[in-house]
């Protein structure tokens, strides 16, 4: 019964509505779970990038007990990375906790009015402009989470997820790092062992960018899960040491 730890960003637990909790069956970390006849342990949070996903997996004591038993890793990560950031990210990470509250809620009012102009004008530039993360730092981050990994379980299955696509009005529409995200992920994972790719942008394409996902034009509605939970599945099904690995 193969157990999986997910550490993802708001892909894994946003339907095509709103939130939902972990245990939310439609979740494709838990379609994919189902079909394997095991369970998940999902860490996520909105906005979290393989910055994020590092600092899980050496900070969050749930990410710590869940090592020891699962048969595979999921970074569920690098969409939120190859955004455009029209406001350096350090700087826009502390808007939540700008004091006192009115001067927050302006600032956060000002950038959410100037982020859907900026981010399509910013990729116009060299370079598509600021991303969340860069592409270099974002497999920086994921080769640490892999080596954290292994050092505890070597050889255990790592799936890193590539960068989805979205139409999002909150971004003009824009995803100028997407391509070189993904292929620096890709010549990441290219040299590394045990380590496998789950191009997600294929299976959902037609879905977020045809409308029939979430409005917010980023997140997935129930087909997109599917699509994601049993390609995952299948992917890890196929993988000689998925259900070989020692716990």
């Amino acid at each position: 019964m193969p157990d999986l730890l997910v550490v993802a960003d708001s892909l894994a637990f946003h339907g095509p509505d709103r939130p939902y909790p972990a245990d939310e069956a439609r979740l494709w970390p838990n379609v994919a779970a189902h079909r394997l006849g095991g369970e998940v342990e999902l860490v996520a949070r909105a906005g979290w990038t393989a910055r994020h996903a590092w600092a899980a997996i050496t900070g969050d004591p749930r990410v710590w007990a869940a090592l020891p038993r699962v048969d595979a890793v999921v970074l569920g990560v690098s969409g939120m990375d190859s955004l455009p950031s029209p406001l350096p990210t350090a700087l826009r990470e502390l808007i939540p906790v700008l004091r006192p509250p009115s001067l927050r809620r302006i600032v956060r009012a000002g950038y959410r009015r100037a982020q859907p102009v900026l981010a399509p004008a910013l990729a116009r530039l060299p370079g598509g402009g600021p991303a969340t993360l860069p592409p270099r730092l974002t497999v920086q981050h994921l080769e640490r989470c892999r080596a954290g990994v292994h050092a505890l379980r070597p050889g255990l299955p790592v799936v890193a997820m590539l960068p989805s696509v979205h139409r999002a009005a909150d971004y003009g529409s824009a995803h100028p790092h997407r391509s070189a995200t993904e292929a620096a992920i890709r010549a990441w994972a290219a040299g590394v062992p045990a380590v496998s790719l789950l191009d997600v942008a294929p299976l959902v394409a037609a879905h977020v960018l045809g409308g029939r996902g979430n409005p917010d034009g980023m997140h997935w509605g129930w087909e997109a899960h599917r699509a994601v939970g049993d390609a995952l599945a299948e992917l890890l099904a196929g993988h000689p040491a998925a259900s070989d690995t020692p716990s």
